[in-house]
């Protein structure tokens, strides 16, 4: 038997499970802490920034616009043209995922060199410079700091928005992958709820604070970098990568405490011996593999339905909403975090009940739902001249669609790249499928004020479409992953694939496979 290259007999690997079964019988009051703690550190500075730093921006948006105008003047002695502004404007929040899309392409090579846990690391370099341009913006007396660091803050969301379930998915057992993964959503749920806290008015909204409320992205990621380096990395990069059979049975003891990891240690043993003699995918490579023709466009299909369900486009139509409503201007601050906190409500319970229900209820219910929901504003958007309780209605369909966003298509959808691809394809998954998000909200972003005025009342009935077909795929062609290792599931798609499986050129037995090369 070889790992990676380096001779393994079967002796020893014997003498590594026995170890493992020994150590893991020991007691121990550890048992989920340490794992616990992993999920915290590597959410608070993965995709809670990412959901921190779409909120926080909302709320300074005139400071910053009257800032631009001001500095403009201050350099030439004219104001700005109000369209320029606006333009600068849509720059900075355009700059944001734009940076998501570099940071998407950047994760699958950081990922590989430097390992899953050093790369979150690594990649809060990008969160202290932003913040350092976002504090002293204002007193440098320039807007471009401000741009410059929406920019970065876009790439260090688009490393850890692929990397941290990667992370999450390779550490969890395969009984709790499901939950475990989830949290990815509940930390980006947590991030717009926190987010829409900070920037109220009594906060962090003013005019004379707003350059530390953007800045105040750095509190993350020093947490991140204290907690972080004191946890083990993932056990399947360490010992199917990097073929350090020692330090993966430590990092699994570590993060099981008590539990017996021998089984685990076999069940990767034979993942490695599957990928043995098989090249890394590259990006393109999976579009290219008809063996893989499935598990791409489930994650093609579901991430693009991700998008494009409405579900942000919600977000953006509340405020008009609640004022329609009845609610007082200055309390309609306080409803939008409401919105937030459903949608965090929903994803922790979607965590909750994620092993227990299945992957594919959770989808085609969370879809089923919106649509129904969504279908229900559309009325009451084009009856609420016509009865004084119809926008009401309209205001509690908007908590319904974000309540059902939540439960399924917010954090299942996630975890596709982790479940459907093996050790050789997940890299590569997770750009594609970063690169597709990113792209498509930027294009939410830009296209979605242009749809609202042509469709009116009607603008949500292309997200009824959309949700309808992301319903019928996710119950038609997504295989159930629930309970299964990632060896269980890859053999289960490969029979659902072509009998006769592409393969790639291989290598010499004792050369060392670096699985997820790019």
């Amino acid at each position: 038997m070889e790992l990676l290259g380096r001779p393994l007999s079967a002796r020893r690997f014997t003498c590594c499970v026995r170890l493992a079964a020994e150590v893991s019988l020991a007691p121990s009051n550890s048992q989920g802490r340490v794992l616990f703690l992993v999920i915290c550190a590597a959410g608070i500075g993965g995709t809670f920034q990412f959901g921190y730093n779409l909120s926080i921006i909302n709320a300074p948006t005139l400071h910053i616009q009257k800032f631009t105008n001001e500095t403009w003047q201050a350099r030439t002695g004219k104001p700005l043209p109000d369209h320029m502004v606006l333009l600068v404007w849509s720059l900075i929040v355009s700059l944001f995922p734009m940076g998501g899309l570099f940071g998407a392409l950047l994760a699958g090579p950081m990922a590989i060199k430097l390992g899953r846990k050093k790369s979150l690391l690594v990649n809060n370099i990008f969160v202290v410079a932003a913040a350092l341009l976002f504090g002293f913006s204002h007193k440098a007396g320039s807007f471009e700091m401000i741009m410059l660091g929406r920019l970065l803050m876009g790439v260090s969301a688009g490393v850890s928005m692929n990397v941290q379930p990667m992370y999450l998915g390779e550490s969890a057992p395969s009984e709790l992958r499901g939950a475990v993964a989830m949290t990815s959503a509940i930390f980006t749920a947590l991030g717009i709820v926190m987010g829409q806290v900070v920037g109220l008015r009594e906060l962090m909204g003013g005019p004379q604070v707003w350059p530390l409320l953007l800045a105040s992205c750095l509190v993350p990621g020093v947490l991140q970098l204290v907690s972080l380096p004191l946890l083990p990395e993932s056990p399947r990069y360490l010992l199917i990568d990097c073929g350090d059979t020692e330090a993966c049975l430590a990092a699994l003891q570590m993060l099981r405490g008590t539990q017996d990891v021998a089984e685990e240690m076999e069940e990767m043993e034979e993942e490695r011996a599957a990928c043995q003699g098989r090249q890394a995918r590259r990006p393109w490579e999976l579009f290219q593999d008809r063996g893989l023709r499935r598990q791409v466009t489930s994650l093609v299909v579901l991430g693009s339905a991700m998008e494009l369900c409405g579900n942000d486009s919600v977000y953006a139509y509340a405020s008009s909403v609640f004022r329609e409503a009845g609610v007082p201007e200055e309390k309609i601050q306080y409803a939008i975090i409401g919105t937030g906190s459903c949608e965090l409500f929903a994803t922790f319970v979607s965590c909750v009940v994620i092993e227990r229900v299945g992957r594919k209820v959770l989808l085609v219910g969370g879809y089923s739902l919106m649509t129904c929901w969504a279908s229900i504003f559309t009325a009451a958007l084009c009856l609420k001249n016509s009865f004084p309780w119809m926008p009401y209605l309209a205001m509690s369909c908007v908590f319904a669609f974000i309540l059902s966003f939540g439960i399924g298509p917010a954090g299942v959808t996630g975890i596709l790249a982790t479940e459907l691809f093996d050790q050789t394809a997940r890299p590569a998954a997770y750009m594609v499928c970063g690169a597709l998000m990113w792209i498509m909200l930027f294009l939410v972003g830009i296209g979605f004020p242009f749809v609202m005025e042509s469709l009116s009342h009607f603008l949500f009935v292309p997200f009824l479409g959309v949700c309808i077909c992301g319903a019928i795929y996710a119950g038609l062609f997504l295989p159930e992953t629930k309970g299964k290792t990632f060896l269980e599931i890859s053999e289960d798609l490969h029979r659902l694939s072509l009998p006769v499986q592409a393969q790639g050129p291989t290598r010499s037995s004792r050369e060392v496979i670096q699985s997820t090369e790019l």
